[in-house]
């Protein structure tokens, strides 16, 4: 009788282990959000966990935010990289008009940047205000992701819905301080008009000089 209770035991301990999950998933009960936190969070073990359990590389948040765009407005540039080698889309567009790439002219990362280059991101769409990421970066005084940018190509004289390029916008945003003015040189070196008006016919120069930013006038009048 002993000997039939520990057949029958060790049957159902067979059977238990035929039918469980993979090793490393069998806690994972909701891959899609699970991927969506550890992309938030920087987590690549836990994306490849969620992924492993059958997550959706696409998924979405209730921002309609991928874990690619999580990852990317985080700068978790690790689990990026492995996004971007799954395939993820550097061009998923959110609710608020943002993809993975747009929102490193926001952050500046050059690293993320570079990461996600491979997946060959469209370097056209625009965000909610119809800028390029060259144009936040130029705002915000990103020396380094606009001299890095630049060199892929992307349109340089783009103008946003505001009527400004990047060169506009980091005269009429920047403070004139030594990083914007590295910036006018580096678009200036890369093709950027400066005879481009905004929408009301100033040029970048004038409001140089309206701001008294004598440094980055002089740039212009040279340029």
């Amino acid at each position: 009788m002993r000997e039939l209770l520990l057949v029958a035991v060790a049957v159902v301990i067979l059977a238990i282990g035929c039918t469980s999950a993979p090793a490393g998933t069998a806690h994972v009960t909701d891959p899609d959000g699970e991927l969506l936190r550890a992309a938030a969070a920087g987590d690549a073990e836990a994306a490849v966990r969620a992924l492993g359990a059958g997550a959706d590389i696409e998924a979405r948040d209730d921002r309609g935010r991928t874990p690619l765009l999580l990852a990317a407005a985080a700068d978790h540039v690790e689990v990026a990289r492995l996004l971007v080698a799954r395939g993820a889309d550097p061009d998923a567009l959110d609710a608020q008009h943002d993809t993975p790439w747009l929102v490193t002219g926001v952050t500046g990362s050059v690293e993320m940047l570079e990461a996600l280059l491979p997946a060959d991101p469209d370097l056209t769409i625009v965000n909610r205000f119809g800028g390029v990421s060259v144009i936040p970066a130029a705002e915000r005084g990103h020396v380094d992701y606009v001299r890095r940018v630049v060199e892929t190509g992307i349109d340089v004289n783009h103008v946003n819905r505001l009527g400004w390029t990047a060169l506009l916008e980091a005269v009429i945003l920047g403070d004139g301080g030594e990083a914007h003015q590295e910036i006018v040189r580096i678009l200036l070196a890369a093709g950027a008009d400066p005879s481009i008006a905004d929408s009301d016919g100033v040029t970048a120069l004038q409001h140089a000089r309206a701001k008294g930013h004598d440094e980055i006038a002089a740039l212009l009048e040279a340029g």
